[in-house]
């Protein structure tokens, strides 16, 4: 069991401060988030100074050093307001740095860590492809040898933070796949190295301040030094454990908007009247405030022992899937209900269940799509059930 580095008292003094900060600070200046597609330089310098942009990087780097406990809990904090927020800083913490704590090499570590534990570096995960997505097996962009170098050659689409990332964490193929494992590297790319080419910003329908991009990668040369772990092998095992870590994240971020979309729902229930009652009064709404109350819970529940599970080492594979699947489901039933009880005022743009309805959808796409999730599930029961029978 991996030992927290941060006691129950000191969290929850972070807890506080970070559900301060997200209430008072942030959810009054959602709307300039949205309007301006971008979150506030002010926000961003007050989440630095937090340690949010390093809050699951261990202590010896400069982090937080939270467990994937504290970080969940975190994370409903987070997922209370706009998705761009904890996007500036959740691939520094998740996917991309998470990949140097597991299997980078001192050096390595050395090297970035500090950065982006601080915010001063702002660190990309460059996984999905055109045709490689939430499977990374398909993957195209190739990393060839060249007389100690690598040359890597590919695109990479939807990048979270491409627009101003600092390094991205690039897998590439770097032989087929054989006996040996998948054939996937990671490497560590300098965004101002030569041939690293990124996008124009994409625009999607919600998650606004949250950017993404393409990038692309021509005749990119880099030194030995930048592959993850010294070793080819590492890429495919990095990218799934990293993966399953974020999926639990991603579940935690889906209750934390669930229950501010239910807190809207009931604020309005209470308040607004229909031929002077309250439409709280009426059943049919208790009815979908029960529902979105009930996968609230059930979510919660899910994510503190799925995390907790994490951290003990009982189950990183089944129960992250299961966790992901079911909080972003049920995060996108409650936004849809969240809506329906507003009414048509639950489809004005200055409504905030109508940004949520949005921002929510890509909760179910990204770190492994509903469909991926529900396959991990099933395959991985049947080979465990497989593996007792002998066969």
């Amino acid at each position: 069991m991996t030992t927290a580095e941060v006691s129950d008292d000191d969290f929850q003094e972070i807890l506080a401060q970070t559900r301060h900060f997200v209430r008072t600070a942030v959810v009054p200046r959602e709307q300039e988030i949205m309007a301006d597609d971008r979150v506030p330089d002010d926000l961003r310098e007050q989440a630095k100074k937090m340690g949010l942009f390093g809050y699951a990087i261990p202590q010896e780097w400069g982090g937080l050093g939270l467990n994937l406990a504290q970080d969940v809990e975190l994370a409903m904090e987070l997922g209370y307001t706009s998705l761009a927020l904890r996007s500036m800083f959740g691939t520094n913490n998740g996917i991309a740095g998470q990949v140097l704590v597991g299997y980078g090499t001192d050096e390595q570590k050395s090297a970035w860590l500090e950065g982006i534990a601080s915010g001063d570096v702002v660190a990309s995960f460059a996984l999905t492809e055109p045709g490689a997505g939430s499977n990374p097996s398909g993957l195209r962009t190739k990393a060839v040898r060249d007389a100690g170098n690598w040359i890597i050659d590919g695109q990479k689409r939807f990048i979270t933070n491409a627009p101003n990332a600092d390094l991205f964490v690039v897998f590439a193929r770097s032989r087929p796949a054989d006996t040996k494992g998948a054939g996937i590297a990671v490497f560590l790319v300098p965004a101002d190295t030569p041939g690293v080419e990124v996008g124009a910003k994409d625009r999607k329908m919600g998650q606004e301040g949250a950017w993404t991009a393409d990038v692309n990668f021509t005749d990119v040369r880099v030194p030995d030094s930048a592959l993850v772990g010294g070793t080819e092998d590492v890429g495919y095992r990095a990218a799934m454990t990293s993966l399953a870590r974020g999926r639990v994240h991603i579940a935690a971020l889906a209750v934390g908007t669930a229950q501010r979309a239910l807190d809207e729902s009931v604020a309005y229930a209470a308040t607004a009247t229909q031929g002077g009652t309250a439409i709280g009064d009426f059943q049919l709404v208790q009815a979908m405030l029960a529902d979105q109350q009930t996968g609230v819970l059930a979510g919660r529940a899910l994510v503190r022992d799925t995390a907790r599970k994490w951290v003990t080492g009982d189950d990183r594979r089944i129960a992250p899937s299961a966790a992901k699947l079911f909080c972003t489901e049920m995060a996108g039933n409650v936004a849809d209900l969240a809506v329906q009880v507003h009414g048509g005022s639950g489809y004005m743009r200055e409504v905030a269940v109508e940004r949520i309805y949005r921002d929510v959808r890509l909760l179910r796409l990204y770190e492994g799509t509903s469909e991926i999730q529900r396959l991990i599930i099933g395959g991985g029961l049947v080979k465990a059930a497989k593996s007792e029978s002998g066969r």
